[in-house]
């Protein structure tokens, strides 16, 4: 089965001002009645100001701020691959992506120890560490109850429910492994193990996810929904090892390049030299990552690893992401419309390295 033509305006909404849409659904649900009517009337009487302070406002200060937006366009990608109608992909479905997105990050802000949120104070250094948990668990609550406003089948919104749990379970595992799994204290045979896994269980997860809640809600056969989640998890692999390599590379991320080695997380930086150089180059790769962990200067090691992926890393990725443009193509069918997909994996290729 050949699926239908892919409107260019999927992708080619990032390039244009768009509302906010998670932060409107969130002053949706945070209005006086609709807020009673979800949590009971004996909240009636609780000044709006008081829920403002203690949920709302932080979540807003978060939500103001949006990212890329690419898991939104990969939302309404799913869709229309899938045969949903081109533009009229539910706008609730981005919201729920995004709102777990958000509290995902809020989280990892927290356990990461960061300062910073695209390019603000993270949550937790301008609202408090109690105040910045509990708005990015409430988060992933509130997205599943948006669920339930999709006009789909009782039995599509379950599945729906289930998609969510199942990633958000992953998602947990590759963030307990990559908040446990520190690079100097793995043989050079597991780094890559751990790093492939790792971005299997938190970016591929989402990113499949994402993919998943646009086909899915289109009535698609299991098989079509199947080969759209493998694109989605294939592209968000491919979105990490960009990260990874663009901490390295790129001056405007000298900051993440350092916190990553400082915190001795396991990247793709590490499993491509784990795969390239031979035992006693790791280990003093390893040794030099020790003395910055323990605080020395880190330019060294980063001036370092820059040279020796500045070419290989862009190999590993483009040849990971062209795959992933095959594999679409070969289980969904050829069509035109592909080179869509093409253009948009370009245009993040230069955005992130």
């Amino acid at each position: 089965m050949s699926p239908p033509q892919v409107s260019t305006a999927v992708l080619r909404d990032s390039e244009q001002p768009q509302p906010n849409q998670p932060l409107a659904h969130l002053n949706a649900l945070a209005d006086g009645s609709a807020l009673v009517a979800m949590l009971g009337p004996e909240t009636a009487d609780v000044p709006m100001r008081l829920w403002n302070a203690a949920l709302y406002d932080p979540a807003r200060a978060f939500l103001a701020e949006p990212g890329k937006g690419f898991r939104a366009n990969l939302v309404r990608m799913g869709w229309e691959l899938a045969g949903g109608t081109p533009d009229a992909c539910p706008p609730v479905l981005a919201v729920v992506l995004e709102w777990l997105h958000g509290g995902s990050l809020i989280v990892d802000d927290i356990e990461d120890g960061s300062l910073t949120r695209r390019g603000n104070p993270a949550l937790h250094v301008s609202h408090g560490l109690p105040l910045a948990l509990n708005t990015g668990n409430f988060l992933y609550f509130a997205a599943q109850m948006q669920i339930d406003l999709l006009p789909v089948p009782l039995a599509t919104r379950a599945q729906l429910h289930a998609d969510i749990v199942h990633a958000l379970v992953r998602c947990h595992h590759g963030q307990a492994l990559d908040l446990a799994a520190h690079v100097e204290a793995l043989s050079q045979g597991e780094v890559a193990a751990v790093v492939r896994a790792t971005t299997a269980l938190k970016t591929g997860a989402l990113t499949a996810l994402a993919a998943v809640l646009g086909a899915r809600a289109t009535g698609a056969d299991a098989t079509t929904v199947d080969a759209i989640a493998q694109f989605g998890a294939d592209l968000g692999n491919g979105l990490q090892m960009l990260d990874d390599l663009g901490s390295i590379l790129s001056a405007k991320r000298h900051d993440k390049g350092l916190e990553d080695l400082r915190g001795g997380h396991p990247t793709w930086a590490w499993a491509w030299l784990a795969d390239d150089v031979d035992p006693f180059t790791f280990a003093r790769l390893q040794t030099a990552l020790r003395h910055v962990m323990a605080g020395e200067p880190a330019d060294a090691l980063l001036h370092e690893l820059h040279d020796r992926l500045s070419h290989v890393g862009r190999v590993r990725v483009g040849a990971h992401l062209d795959g992933a443009v095959a594999r679409l193509r070969e289980r969904l069918g050829p069509t035109a419309n592909l080179a869509i997909v093409v253009a948009e994996l370009d245009r993040l290729r230069s955005s992130y390295v």
